[in-house]
């Protein structure tokens, strides 16, 4: 067998048909949650606005309250208040924070109240004319349904938080019919790692909740688009969509936790604040009808070009206020839609002076880049509005500037709209992640191989004579016993020994010491994080190597401060600036002999 054998480019994991199908189970159960929602909007929007129990999908901008529907935001914010008091408080917000917050401070546990409160406090808040989308209440229900079916089976709580992403992905998945983009948005935002273990079970997931949303939704694009293919002026439009789309999104998102301080102001308990909201949000929907509820019909007449300029400045004016309020209020609802809609507002301003393709072209690539700046998650941005239009002309128009929008945001924004709540809460998280030189070394590589070892044999008087005397050399050693290893010693051990047993100190051996226990210990083919954590867990300094579990031969011996060694070169390879050639006219064939230069 090879010596590097046990090296692999990802790690095996047994228990990954298990969680396989735990999360098709939880891709179905995500889909019957995202149909069971929609319906519920529905329901409530018949309702509030038109007075009649009905599942019909109605756009609340067909009302004919007049002025009365000012008061219907009103209602819907106070039943939501209510419903977060004395219900459970998990249901404010737009949802992906509150499951960041659960997978990485929680261990992705979220309790059934969540699953059933968070679908209808959307409905209600939605159908009464919220101006949001159904995307981020659905990803923290399939997140809470994910988490609970992971609490019903014995899992680890990386496993958990697997599932619990799961449902997250297979929720939006079914809502949308964006597979890809769902489990890019895992990726980019809620995993937190690049491993196979748990970004396959999420793409299993979003796999079976897009072929079964089929039976609930039917298939085909949400807003089928057709545009030509860019020409080279395209590119100049793309910058200054791009720019413009990461300064709306950097806006929002100060504007939005600049609303929501000053709710926090008012002397009031917060219960009341979505009530407050939903007066701005009243007064906006009777000023624009189109800016109440999802606006999935406004989106669609944004991209298809339906929309008058001087209508879209107004859509997009009353749109921004009114999200920004209702959802700094603290009520319940999503941000991908209202994004969606002005970022496409912007686009359609924007397409009446862009020079380059045409026009119908920027709507579509400013709703990508405000979202992907908005979010921190350009490639969910990108693969989501081609996923939403089919439209394979706009791929490099829409990288291109939802990249440079992404740039401009982290730039100028510290934290994304994802982040920023879950900070105020006193958590910081950092989005930025790579493969951990601790994972990509072995023990192997870092290891003392030549190992001096004591005799289990020898007594703890011998011992601490003949090794921890005043020419001690090291501060450990293996304890070897008929070439097994039977442990570790060092002075400490051996002097607690001595003056808890001072008349065994010169008759009992080390073998009587260790008895029959079997010693921690480490393998060559374990990974130096592996150990790492294992030394912590233990609370030891170093492990004796062993060849393998059977003979328990000993190879070497691993410290601590071996472990450093991976880290360093790391160091090296982050902050080390070298220059390997000059700069120079090119002279004929003369051959310059490489320059290093270290800073």
């Amino acid at each position: 067998m090879s010596m590097n054998s046990h090296k692999r480019d990802f790690s095996a994991n047994a228990r990954l048909p298990g969680i396989f199908a735990l999360a098709a189970c939880i891709g179905v159960v995500s889909t019957l949650a995202a149909f069971v929602l929609l319906n519920l909007i529905h329901l409530f929007t018949n309702l509030f606005f038109f007075g009649t129990l009905s599942f019909a999908e109605r756009s609340p901008a067909g009302n004919t309250l007049g002025l009365w529907v000012i008061g219907v935001p009103v209602l819907g914010g106070l039943i939501v208040g209510l419903m977060a008091r004395y219900g459970s408080e998990k249901i404010r917000g737009h949802g992906i924070p509150e499951a960041i917050e659960a997978i990485l401070f929680g261990k992705s546990k979220m309790s059934p109240k969540v699953a059933i409160l968070k679908p209808l406090s959307s409905g209600i808040v939605i159908g009464s004319g919220g101006p949001f989308g159904a995307e981020g209440p659905i990803i923290m229900t399939g997140g809470a349904l994910g988490s609970l079916i992971a609490q019903c089976v014995k899992v680890t709580a990386a496993e958990r938080k697997t599932l619990l992403v799961a449902g997250a992905s297979a929720g939006m998945t079914a809502v949308f019919g964006t597979p890809v983009a769902a489990v890019l948005l895992a990726v980019e935002l809620l995993l937190f790692e690049w491993r196979p273990r748990s970004f396959l079970p999420v793409a299993v997931a979003c796999a079976i909740a897009g072929f079964t949303r089929a039976i609930f939704f039917g298939t085909g694009p949400l807003f089928p688009l057709e545009t030509a293919a860019p020409d080279s002026w395209s590119l100049l439009s793309c910058v200054v969509a791009g720019l413009l789309s990461g300064a709306l999104a950097s806006g929002l998102s100060a504007a939005l936790y600049k609303t929501e301080d000053l709710f926090g102001k008012l002397p009031i308990h917060w219960m009341w604040w979505p009530a407050l909201g939903g007066i701005v949000v009243g007064i906006g929907g009777w000023l624009e009808p189109r800016a109440l509820g999802v606006g999935y019909d406004v989106i669609g007449d944004l991209l298809h070009q339906h929309i008058a300029l001087q209508i879209a400045l107004l859509l997009l004016a009353v749109k921004a206020i009114m999200w920004v309020v209702a959802l700094g209020s603290g009520t319940s609802g999503g941000v991908l839609a209202p994004l969606l809609m002005l970022g496409a507002g912007l686009g359609t301003v924007l397409s009446h002076w862009l020079p380059g393709n045409q026009p119908a072209l920027w709507p579509l690539v400013c709703m990508a880049a405000t979202l992907g700046a908005t979010l921190g998650a350009p490639l969910t941005a990108i693969v989501f509005a081609f996923g939403l239009t089919h439209d394979s002309n706009a791929l490099l128009p829409l990288l291109t500037a939802t990249l440079i929008a992404h740039g401009f945001s982290t730039v100028v924004m510290r934290r994304s709209i994802m982040t920023e709540k879950i900070a105020r809460r006193g958590y910081h998280i950092y989005r930025e992640y790579g493969v951990d030189p601790l994972e990509r070394h072995y023990v192997d590589e870092v290891m003392t191989a030549s190992v001096e070892s004591i005799d289990a044999q020898m007594t703890v008087a011998e011992t601490l004579k003949a090794y921890f005397g005043a020419s001690q050399l090291r501060r450990a050693y293996p304890v070897v016993c008929e070439g097994a290893v039977t442990g570790v010693v060092d002075r400490g051990f051996l002097e607690r020994f001595s003056n808890e047993n001072p008349e065994m100190t010169r008759t009992a051996t080390l073998a009587d010491v260790f008895g029959q226990s079997v010693p921690a210990f480490a393998l060559p083919s374990e990974t130096c994080r592996l150990v790492a954590t294992r030394l912590a867990v233990q609370n030891l300094e170093r492990l004796p190597v062993v060849a393998d579990r059977k003979t328990m031969r000993l190879v070497g011996i691993v410290s601590r401060s071996d472990l450093i060694k991976p880290s360093l070169n790391h160091f090296e390879e982050e902050h080390k600036r070298e220059r390997f050639r000059r700069l120079t006219p090119l002279l004929g064939k003369r051959r310059f002999a490489p320059v290093r230069k270290s800073g």
